[in-house]
């Protein structure tokens, strides 16, 4: 009885180990989307389409942990561009939700005068 009880606790904590590190890949992921798209998307003579476009790109090849990804850019401005991409965590335990949500922001290049 005692060893079925302490099984029980080490595959809970395992599967815990596991759900964490699901969970921070797939944050990283959605992060690193919105980055790339930012990139893209501030460049000199780039839109905000190009960004956006950039991001859903990085999110086909590598966001298999981001499931049902989305990417705005809502808070983009003449200035700065920002791209938001939020998506569901791969569980492993079924009717177990976790949602990720991240962004990235930058100016916009443009000529000025000095």
């Amino acid at each position: 009885m005692e060893l079925a009880t302490l099984a029980l606790v080490v595959l809970m904590l395992a599967f815990a180990t596991i759900q964490v590190g699901l969970y921070y890949h797939a944050r990283k992921v959605a992060q690193s989307a919105a980055r790339q798209g930012v990139e893209t998307g501030r460049q000199f003579g780039a839109s905000e389409g190009d960004g956006l476009a950039q991001a859903q790109n990085y999110l086909a090849r590598y966001g298999n942990s981001v499931r049902g990804a989305q990417v705005s850019s809502a808070g983009s401005s003449a200035q700065q561009i920002r791209i938001t991409v939020t998506g569901d965590v791969a569980t492993l335990v079924p009717g177990f939700e976790l949602h990720v949500s991240q962004h990235a922001d930058g100016p916009i290049e443009r000529w000025t005068n000095p």
